[in-house]
């Protein structure tokens, strides 16, 4: 190739070679205006014009991924028929220049690259673009020793252009997830790739040698040697992720390349942590069900006290895990009564199930054909329920995702669901304005609360199971009577005319705490409505959405569109706490034993966080 050096490429004139690669020069460039510095990266390939609508999108594309941890692409162009990219410079090379092959890495160091390259990826992920060439010479020190990830996207453009070398490909397929050699690459093809990394940087060894070819079937049928046989001190769980990044079938992997992190740090501290294998996710094909029954009877012996994990004195609002399944607004979660799973629905018509300490999925329910505004653990944790914008409520098996019954009887979309404290019925509120109470083994509905005139937002069981509390966008709380009559007890209308997001009872039954637009959170007298106190000094700055009492009464949590959660005491309104989310949040949930946090919303990710 020519040599470019003192070449002007747009605004930049080209310094010096940084490197070559099989698909592109990478040069210095100095800014002729600004004498600003950039990695100014020239494809070797002749763009037709047909191509050039296509590289200018790819570029595009890649210019919008924004992130700590992945090199910035400021500027694109073409001279000639050469596409070219200027990038962020990053003085200090490449994680290969620092690390040479052959070089085992210690494993506290290759944790702490791995969960750099992951937010960089799983951002990525998010933005549904896949990276295809994740390799050691693709990871660049930035100015303060932090992981940069570079070259997202210049394979697919190379290979999507008339630059078809298979021979310059050899330098990255030892990387090359088993699909992405079939041509069918996905997010978890980034993962395989990253295991590869992981496999080399503990053993000074990649898995797989040979001619392109031979890798390539290698990375198809042959299983990788085990990494005992190359490092015999190497901690069993830490090989054990390492494999199940590098499942020759995606499905078989981490559920998202942050899970896999997640899962080599916890597996790097065995004295903190046991890695347990995912279970593979169960998926099923959308279907309309609509029986009107459960098994002949629901067994409702209230559960053991949920175990207590292992002591942790972690920081408050350190994050445990955080689940990155959903590809849309994360409307609701629920912790089973164990403590060991979450479920979460979201606006992409899902619910998921997934693991609460490592955020790996468990399995994705999808038989809502709309987004699924609210979900709901029954008290025996074998069942969950689910209400959609479809219009239904549903109730599926919570360890297998397994449709139990379709309940159909609501005019417009559900956005509330809640059992009974025996698990013997459910409340369900809508858009229409009506609360629906149904026998949770049956399916029949003794009667419907028909006292909103808007949308039903929020609806909850007393503890005592003798009163239900529902909140709606015409700004009432009403209290009635949950048995077969369902009259009213009183109202309530503290937040003015302001729609009322969230209603929670406090787990002694003496209390109730309400959310609205109007900023604030009220705690008021369950048997008088007296109005006990008002959250609002320091408190938030936009809409309350969601609210939550901590097992032991002392504490509420409350969600808000300022994309805060907020932790604040249940007697004098004192701010304890403030979690911050990179948007707004929708929903909030307390673990039984009350030692974390989950939080999700539009940034599309649920976060578990130690609580206060």
């Amino acid at each position: 190739m020519a040599d470019r050096v003192g070449q002007q490429l747009g605004n930049y004139q080209l310094i010096r070679m940084l490197g070559e690669g099989g698909f592109a020069e990478v040069y210095l460039g100095e800014h002729i205006h600004l004498g600003t510095k950039a990695a100014i990266k020239v494809l070797h390939t002749q763009l037709t014009s047909d191509d050039v609508d296509k590289f200018r999108d790819e570029a595009r594309t890649i210019a919008n991924l924004i992130h700590p941890n992945i090199v910035r692409v400021l500027e694109f162009g073409i001279e000639g028929k050469t596409p070219f990219l200027v990038m962020d410079y990053a003085p200090n090379g490449t994680l290969r220049q620092k690390h040479p092959k052959g070089v085992p890495l210690p494993l506290p160091t290759i944790v702490n690259y791995v969960k750099q390259v992951a937010e960089a990826l799983q951002s990525a992920h998010e933005e549904k673009f896949i990276h295809r060439d994740v390799k050691p010479e693709n990871m660049l020190l930035g100015r303060r020793g932090e992981v940069l990830l570079s070259d997202f996207g210049i394979a697919l453009v190379a290979q999507s252009s008339r630059y078809q070398n298979t021979q310059d490909m050899a330098g990255t397929i030892a990387y090359m997830a088993p699909e992405q050699i079939g041509g069918k690459p996905r997010p978890a093809s980034d993962q395989y790739a990253l295991g590869v990394v992981v496999y080399e940087w503990l053993s000074g060894d990649r898995p797989f040698h040979g001619n392109f070819t031979e890798i390539a079937v290698q990375h198809t049928v042959t299983p990788p040697p085990p990494l005992r046989e190359k490092v015999p001190t190497i901690l069993p769980d830490v090989e054990q992720v390492v494999m199940v990044a590098l499942a020759k079938e995606p499905k078989e992997r981490f559920g998202s390349v942050q899970a896999f992190a997640k899962a080599l740090e916890q597996a790097s501290q065995p004295d903190v942590v046991t890695f347990v294998k995912p279970i593979v996710p169960v998926v099923q094909e959308p279907r309309v069900v609509t029986p009107p029954s459960l098994p002949p009877t629901l067994p409702v012996t209230p559960p053991s006290p949920p175990k207590q994990p292992a002591a942790v004195s972690k920081p408050v609002g350190t994050i445990a895990c955080t689940y990155h399944g959903h590809s849309g607004r994360v409307n609701a979660v629920a912790w089973s009564p164990d403590g060991k799973r979450i479920a979460s629905g979201s606006d992409d018509h899902t619910a998921q199930v997934w693991d609460a300490t490592t955020g790996d999925r468990l399995f994705t329910y999808r038989d809502h054909s709309d987004g699924v505004n609210t979900v709901a653990w029954s008290p025996i944790g074998r069942y969950i329920a689910s209400g959609s914008q479809d219009r239904t409520l549903q109730v599926w098996n919570a360890d297998t995702g397994k449709n139990i019954a379709t309940y159909p009887g609501h005019s417009k979309g559900v956005y509330a669901v809640v059992w009974s404290p025996d698990g013997k019925r459910l409340a369900s509120g809508d858009a229409s304005g009506k609360v629906r109470v149904c026998d949770a083994t049956t399916g029949d509905h003794p009667y419907s609360y028909p006292g909103h005139s808007g949308r039903v937002n929020a609806v909850t069981w007393s503890p005592d199971g003798r009163r239900i509390i529902s909140g709606g966008s015409d700004g009432l709380i009403q209290v009635w009577d949950a048995a077969t009559t369902g009259n009213r007890i009183f109202n309530y209308r503290a937040h003015s005319d302001y729609s009322v997001r969230a209603v929670a009872w406090s787990p002694n039954g003496k209390s109730i705490a309400s959310a609205s637009n109007d900023h604030t959170v009220r705690v008021w007298n369950a048997a008088t409505s007296e109005n006990i106190f008002t959250f609002t000094h320091r408190g938030h700055s936009s809409w309350v959405s969601a609210i939550v009492w901590s097992p032991d009464g002392k504490l509420i949590a409350s969600a808000s569109g300022d994309s805060t959660v907020q932790v604040w005491n249940a007697t004098s309104g004192k701010t304890i706490f403030t979690y911050k989310h990179a948007a707004p949040v929708y929903t909030v949930a307390w673990s039984p034993d009350g030692k974390y946090i989950a939080s999700g919303g539009d940034d599309k990710t649920v976060q578990v966080w130690v609580a206060p």
